[in-house]
């Protein structure tokens, strides 16, 4: 499973067809500008990523009722993440409204989350099991719980070895792209 940032296309960079394109809401600024990528995108498939308290700028913030329809307008939205994950009760809510065809994809950002892993993908309604994780929020968090920074490799050598056990893809950062040539106009750049 390859999953491209909607960063790229910024560049004119082409996505290759097989490649998931993943929108981060936090760096769309309407539900217009989000209607318009998913409509230059439709022959891909679709990774949503809903940044739920998120800290770091930019902060674009939709309610879930404000994106179900477009969800359900596009069929191509096969992937709805959510931050922040750490149990399955955070998820309720999300698996209540969101359509059953969507695979949810809860993305682990701390160790609450790892340790709970198991109650978290047992929740998910969706035959293929997906997480996420973000490494920096996951080393972010074990600073500010002061725990050791030597335990980060612990935990994610946890995750790896519940996934690897429980067939679920476990989906994790690889590189990013660096530029000098930002012309986007975003919360925090005028």
């Amino acid at each position: 499973m390859y999953i491209v940032s909607q960063n790229l296309s910024n560049y004119g960079v082409p996505v290759p067809e097989d490649c998931i394109f993943r929108i981060n809401l936090a760096w769309i600024n309407s539900l217009d500008e989000l209607k318009d990528l998913l409509q230059k995108h439709e022959s891909h498939k679709i990774f949503l990523d809903l940044p739920i308290n998120r800290t770091k700028p930019p902060n674009n913030n939709y309610s879930l009722n404000d994106l179900v329809p477009i969800i359900k307008s596009f069929s191509n939205i096969q992937y709805f993440a959510i931050s922040n994950v750490d149990s399955a009760k955070y998820l309720e809510p999300f698996l209540k409204i969101l359509p059953r065809t969507l695979n949810v994809v809860p993305k682990i950002e701390n160790a609450k989350g790892i340790s709970n892993i198991s109650e978290i993908v047992n929740s998910l309604q969706s035959s293929q099991k997906v997480i996420m994780l973000d490494h920096d929020d996951l080393f972010s968090s074990l600073i500010k719980q002061n725990e050791s920074p030597s335990k980060f490799k612990d935990y994610i050598n946890k995750l790896i070895d519940f996934c690897n056990s429980n067939n679920v893809t476990l989906l994790r950062t690889i590189g990013v792209v660096f530029s000098d040539d930002e012309k986007r106009i975003t919360q925090y750049i005028k």
